[in-house]
């Protein structure tokens, strides 16, 4: 090898290891200059420029060569707190879209009330039929029980036959429809205060968007 050549070798060897020594310089000041600050779980404060494996899934502040808190890792969440947050992103979701909902539904607080006064209405037109279908079980199930007590075991009477089967069926039948028209009454009751109170915070966010939207400059 000519005499030049090797001089340019042994130039590009030294070029190169320099520059790998220079990269390391760098990454190893940049490492020094690093540090991170954590909690254990006797809430003692810890520095250090590595984090025990124990406590990489904690929130760690991350510091500068000063000490100053240059920015944060967080903790890693829970299952249950991903939830919860998902949770709360799906409320505030909902709660977005029954607001504009509301804006571009109805024009006033009238209309609000019309809807609900018509809803109202037809809560009450159904607890009237259930009220007027309990009356007519009730006359049922007192002439079945009259019936009833012309047979064993209600009859006094030792000559007394034992209740008929269709009569102990109708008996039965009329009592779980009563148990049941009640339980739709008692329903429908309860319908009737969880629609008043819905349409009542319609009226009041309503209110309080509108007002909102005046307020802002034009």
């Amino acid at each position: 090898m000519p005499g030049w050549a090797r001089i340019l070798a042994v130039g590009l060897m030294l070029l190169h290891a320099g520059l790998a020594c220079a990269a390391a310089s760098n990454k190893s000041r940049k490492d020094e200059g690093v540090a991170y600050r954590w909690v254990d779980e006797h809430g003692v404060v810890h520095y250090g420029d590595r984090v025990p494996p124990e406590y990489a899934k904690k929130e760690r502040a991350i510091l500068n060569s000063q000490g100053v808190e240059v920015g944060r890792l967080e903790a890693q969440k829970t299952p249950e707190q991903l939830a919860e947050e998902e949770r709360h992103r799906q409320e505030q979701l909902r709660r977005k879209q029954h607001d504009a909902f509301l804006l571009t539904t109805y024009t006033s607080v009238s209309d609000i009330e019309h809807l609900r006064d018509l809803r109202l209405e037809q809560i009450r037109g159904q607890q009237r039929a259930a009220e007027l279908y309990i009356e007519t079980l009730n006359s049922r199930l007192a002439a079945l029980q009259t019936r009833a007590m012309n047979f064993r075991p209600y009859s006094p009477r030792t000559e007394a036959r034992r209740m008929p089967d269709d009569l102990a069926a109708d008996l039965v039948r009329t009592l779980n429809e009563l148990r049941t028209q009640r339980n739709l009454l008692a329903a429908k009751q309860e319908e009737e205060v969880a629609v008043r109170a819905q349409f009542q915070a319609d009226i009041d966010r309503y209110r309080e968007l509108r007002t909102a939207q005046n307020a802002r400059p034009n």
